[in-house]
This record gives structure tokens, sequence and C-alpha cells, in this order.
């Protein structure tokens, strides 16, 4: 299990959801007979655990015996059915905007226990205060974090924008602590991002991987309220500086909302084309979602576009991928996607303090495929997103982690603009050193993108060398997509061993 269990500590701890594709409904009030026939059982094992159990049971505790028995039996249902308590509910709605509150920092626990900043967020109280990159947190507002567990610290730094919170850290160089003081703000985090930021203006992405050629790069970590307002911005900014050419990276992108995965993918295909079907009970088409462009100044075509995408790329991210594949208009290059297409109604709970999640549908790319992986799903039956042919890039479970582990320290921020790793006392030793005559990371994926990017340019080739679809793809007119959402607020390794805390 990886060592940095990172979090974004701008107001909210992220649940570790799978792909969720879910649509707000009202609670219902039913009273109708036999509807909760088997209310009475319930009732009757809940008394007798709290009149006899071995140990008095507290509110509380009965209140967290109850939350267990109803996910308990809504995940024998399937892994994405649930129940959100209070608190859950809270950090899943702030999940979704992008937006939260805190002072604009990420950490992790090293090998001792103790927290380290990871990286500022250029911009936010955190930075502005002096909190730098290698800062071992030991205190927030007096309480020191020896025994405290990563949810804890997020729950202490978060709060409302405009209230003070005081952490006492020791500089990476230094050995006395010191108490910082910094106001809480609305901390925006960045769901589109380049491969580094500018030198000259920490705040912004160089969204080009290749100056000379022209080549656009594009990195979407999820689908927030704010993800297509920042595609939008940065589609613009490389179509003006002249861009022939874009790398959409998708890998790792857990899902997030089916709005932004709709409008996401309307600004590469043509006007009217199919993006994603939901189908409920007994395969009825329920809403049929079709491009539609939003902005004028996107120019949707004439350029070669590579998508890579992994085994951790689910929900939203494989309607992207699988429309813009399916419509010829994207190679597809690295490793089959998650399989994430279930659809789940979520539904308000005591007067909307809590939510009920339960599967209603699924949903199906252009050329009438599936997407989702149902349990028992072989390797041979269809389901997620493939690579195309020739473009599948596979890694080793040693290569992924150097992956993480390169993206990691690429991403961090110090105070002199360069990208630089943040090292524990446990990473500078003889093993480290070792590690350092490697020779610098090479991203195998993204090699092979601008491999085919290049060659479609040197070509005269503006588009994927892909597959037509099947003439199978729906033709109905696309439904509101208010509402419809498909979260994974799971970070990269969350799927696998090296697990990760994101926000």
């Amino acid at each position: 299990m990886s060592r940095w269990n990172l979090a974004w500590l701008v107001g909210a701890f992220a649940a570790t959801l799978l792909g969720l594709s879910i649509t707000y409904s009202a609670q219902r009030e039913n009273k109708a007979p036999g509807r909760h026939e088997n209310l009475r059982l319930l009732v009757d094992v809940l008394g007798e655990v709290k009149e006899k159990y071995v140990k008095d049971l507290d509110d509380d505790k009965m209140r967290e015996l109850v939350e267990q028995m109803i996910n308990g039996g809504l995940e024998k249902l399937d892994p994405h059915s649930g129940f959100m308590n209070e608190d859950e509910f809270r950090q899943f709605k702030q999940g979704s905007t992008g937006k939260f509150g805190g002072v604009g920092i990420r950490l992790g626990p090293d090998r001792a226990g103790q927290f380290v900043v990871e990286s500022p967020i250029p911009g936010t109280p955190a930075y502005d205060a002096g909190i730098q990159a290698g800062d071992v947190i030991l205190k927030i507002d007096g309480k020191s974090t020896e025994q405290m567990t990563l949810k804890k610290v997020v729950d202490l730094i978060q709060g409302e924008p405009g209230t003070e919170v005081t952490l006492t850290v020791v500089h990476e160089n230094g050995r006395e602590p010191v108490d910082m003081t910094m106001k809480r703000a609305e901390i925006k985090v960045d769901s589109v991002m380049g491969d580094k930021r500018m030198q000259d203006n920490l705040k912004e992405w160089d969204f080009f991987i290749d100056h000379k050629t022209k080549v656009g790069y594009i990195r979407i970590s999820a689908f927030t309220e704010t993800t297509v307002e920042e595609l939008t911005r940065a589609v613009e900014l490389l179509q003006n500086a002249g861009m022939r050419g874009l790398v959409l990276d998708l890998r790792n992108n857990p899902g997030g909302l089916l709005k932004a995965a709709v409008e996401v993918s309307s600004m590469f295909l043509p006007e009217g084309k199919n993006v994603v079907t939901t189908k409920g009970r007994g395969d009825v088409v329920e809403d049929v979602y079709n491009v539609h462009h939003k902005n004028a100044n996107i120019k949707a075509s004439g350029y070669p576009i590579a998508i890579l995408i992994n085994r951790y790329s689910a929900s939203a991210s494989e309607i992207v991928s699988a429309a813009l594949q399916d419509h010829a208009r994207a190679v597809i290059i690295g490793e089959r996607s998650y399989g994430k297409g279930s659809v789940q109604n979520l539904i308000g709970m005591e007067n909307g303090k809590s939510a009920l999640k339960i599967t209603t549908a699924s949903y199906w790319r252009p050329s009438g495929r599936n997407i989702h992986r149902f349990p028992d799903a072989r390797d041979e039956d269809e389901w997620g997103v493939k690579p195309n042919k020739g473009f599948d890039v596979k890694l080793t479970p040693e290569e992924r982690a150097e992956y993480y582990k390169y993206r990691r320290e690429r991403d961090v921020v110090r105070r002199d603009g360069e990208n630089a790793p943040v090292k524990t006392k446990e990473e500078d030793g003889p093993a480290a050193k070792k590690e350092e005559k490697k020779g610098p990371y090479r991203d195998k994926v993204l090699e092979k993108a601008l491999e085919y990017v290049r060659g479609e340019l040197a070509n005269g080739g503006a588009g994927a060398q892909a597959p037509a679809p099947p003439a199978t793809a729906p033709t109905a007119t696309a439904a509101a997509v208010a509402g419809q959402i498909l979260h994974a607020w799971a970070s990269p390794a969350a799927f696998a061993d090296q697990r990760r805390a994101s926000r």
C-alpha cells in the first residue's frame, strides 16, 4: 500500500464511491398496505439488541448499527447502491461542485504517522501564508495531530470561509515549530490540468505538451460542475495559439457529472451525434443524450485527438471515451477502462439530511454496446472501453507505481516554481539514490499518444484512424441532463494498493 494517502484539505473528505450515476428524486410517502411488511422484523431486532446486548449501546451506536444494517442489505443488491448519512451526504454534495471551504493544501501521512504537506495550491490561504511542500503539521488550533486519522485532520482544517485556523508546522529544513494562522476560503480545485504549471504564473497550467508541433495536452481528473468551464477556457487558449493536435488524458478519472460528460463530448463531435443512452428495467430506453454545441468559438474537428485511459478510468470518463471512439473522432490509447455503466437514483431521506441511492438504469455507448462490467463478466465479454487496435499499452504493477509517483512529483508546487519531489527522511537514503540512477521516467502511454498525433500531422490527417461504429446508434432527441450525476470521488489509486483519499 502506498505511504502517500493524499488528501486535498479543501473542505471535504472524499467518499470512495465508484462511478455512481445518479438522478435526484424527492422522498416519496407511500403508506400502501404491505409496503413495509418486513418493517416489524427490523423493529423487533433493534429492540432486542438495545435491551439485551452484552454492552449498553447509546443512541449514536444504535444509529451506527442501523446504518450498517441498511448498507449491508443494499450492498447485496449491487456494489453501487447504498445509504449516505448526513456527513457523507454533505461531503458528496460538496464534492460535485469542485469547490470546498478550506485552506488549500494536499497532504498524506508518512511512515512515522506524521502528516506531511505534499503541495499547497497556488493562490490559496495556505500558499499565501507560507505553507510549503514538505511541511509537517504537528497541531491544528493547538490540538496535536499525533493520534489523529486523516479524516479527523481534514475535518479540523476544513470549515466555513472567513473563519480562522492555526496550523503548527515544522518546515522541511527547519527545526522549530511555527504557528501559521490563516483564514479559510472557498477553494476551487482544478479538474482540468496540463502536464505542468507555467513557470511565470503558478496559478496557470501549460496546456501544450509539444510547443514545436503545437500538440496540446489536457488532463481531466474528474467531471465536476466547473469542468466544462475550465475545459472551454483551455481549449480556446490552445486553439487561439494554433493547436494542431490534442492529447486528452482521462487516466485514473473516476467519473463525475453526466452533464459535464455530455458537454465535454460535445466539444469534439458534430452537432446531433449521440453521446450516451440510458436504459431502465427491461432494457427500456429512458433518455438519449446527443451533442449540442454551446460555444461557437470551439472548433470541434479538423485536428487529431488521442485519449488516454487505464483500468481506473470509470463512468463519465468512459462515456467521453466511448463517444469519441464510436464516432471515429479519437484514438483510445492505454488499457481497457473500468467498466462502470449503471445509473443510481438519489433519494433524499430525513428531510434531505441523508440520502438513499439505488441502481435504476444502465448507460450504453453510441454503437449500442454495453459499458457496464457485471460481477461475473469475463475478459472476452463486451464491457468498458478498449484501446483501438495497435494502441494497447499495458503497464506492470511496478510501472504503474512509478507513474503515480512521477505524476505526484510533477504536481508539487514549490516556492521557486520548480516541480520537485517531496522527500521524507525514509526516502532520502541509499534506496532513493539507487533509484535515481534509473534515469528520467518515461510515460509510455503519453509517448504512444504523441507518436500517433505527430504521425497524423505529418501525414496531413485531421482525425482518428478508427473504424466507424455499427449503424445501431440511437437518434432520439436528448432529454434534459440536469441533476444526472456519475459520481466517483475516488482518487486514482483508490482502486488499487496505492489507495488515496482525494480532496
